[in-house]
């Protein structure tokens, strides 16, 4: 039987994560992009793999849950075949529980709603602040601590898929010859140009900025605060992040929205105070229209699939869209959940 040849057009996480999946069962897999791996804002710093609440369920959080929970497997295989570390970690994460009667009934709710959809796989759960000086202060003395968020290094995870592809066999080049059927994962470029071909929106970009700061709280859980995630990193690095900027000019400029960002995060974290700022990043994230990834089939285009619009949990979806878009390429099979669909987004 002939080898099937599959062409992916873009090298951030979800391209990368449908041509790995695809390379795995043995798919010959072509991967173009013109400015190389991680090139946008899959190249980023943060990489928080949060989950969604466990109330209010919808097939989005189920997708997400299944992900999350695929991960470490993931990860794990990526690593051994690559020979590359992603600095995937399920660490978990804390959050300051708010004030009022009303906050604290949520948590509680929200702890037996996990019991019952985590299916036991993971923990929501309301706990005391403790004196450990990396927990974030809460007025309440109270923080919510769910076992299920992880943390990895978006730069790092994408070189190491990118080196597991070519172990398996798979090429990625700047541009080439298009082989076999063509998944398009080009990021919000592609969004905007999707847009712009159909004459209404259809996604569009959202600038975060972000910081690297020099602080070693490897194996610590992340933080969840104020709209703020603080990232403790496994080679001794914390990342802050990040901001939502839907109007820009300069796509990878950081200003004084970054420095109000990290001085809101060492007022929730004072241990950080006086670690020293390594790095300042700034990208611009894939955000469709229905704020859920575009997974499937492009309309009136046959043997073309699109793969796009991760926005802020690209890398938490990453596993599992991988395998849904192998299913749909090689196999016909159309597993893409209610709201996640391409159309949901024409």
């Amino acid at each position: 039987m002939a080898t099937v040849e599959i062409t992916v057009m873009g090298a951030g996480i979800f391209g990368l994560s449908v041509a790995y999946a695809c390379a795995r069962r043995g798919a010959r897999v072509h991967v173009f992009d013109p400015n190389g791996v991680a090139a946008g804002a899959s190249g980023g710093i943060v990489g928080a793999l949060a989950p969604h609440t466990p109330d209010q369920w919808l097939p989005k959080k189920a997708f997400q849950l299944e992900s999350l929970l695929m991960a470490a497997r993931h990860w794990a295989e990526v690593d051994a075949l690559s020979g590359q570390a992603s600095g995937y970690g399920r660490v978990g994460r804390l959050q300051p529980l708010a004030r009022g009667e009303r906050a604290l009934t949520l948590a509680l709710e929200r702890t037996e709603g996990a019991k019952e959809l985590w299916r036991g796989k993971a923990v929501w759960q309301v706990i005391d602040a403790g004196a450990d000086a990396w927990q974030p202060i809460s007025e309440t003395g109270k923080l919510v601590h769910d076992t299920l968020s992880a943390r990895i290094h978006p730069r790092r995870a994408c070189d190491s898929l990118a080196a597991a592809i070519r172990a398996l066999g798979g090429d990625i080049e700047s541009d080439g010859a298009v082989r076999g059927a063509v998944v398009w994962a080009t990021g919000h470029e592609g969004l905007l140009s999707l847009t712009s071909q159909m004459g209404r929106l259809i996604g569009n970009g959202v600038k975060g900025q972000a910081a690297l700061v020099g602080h070693d709280a490897a194996g610590q859980p992340q933080i969840f605060a104020d709209g703020i995630h603080l990232v403790p990193h496994e080679d001794g690095t914390v990342a802050i992040g990040s901001t939502s900027e839907r109007y820009f000019d300069d796509a990878t400029s950081t200003d004084l929205q970054l420095d109000d960002l990290l001085a809101r995060a060492r007022e929730i974290c004072p241990v950080l105070r006086d670690a020293s700022v390594l790095q300042r990043w700034a990208g611009v994230r894939p955000r469709a229209k229905s704020r859920a990834p575009m997974l499937g089939a492009w309309p009136d285009r046959p043997g073309h699939f699109i793969a796009n619009g991760g926005f802020k949990i690209g890398f938490g979806m990453a596993p599992k869209v991988g395998e849904v878009m192998a299913d749909l390429v090689l196999e016909g099979r159309d597993c893409i959940p209610e709201g996640f669909r391409v159309e949901d987004n024409l």
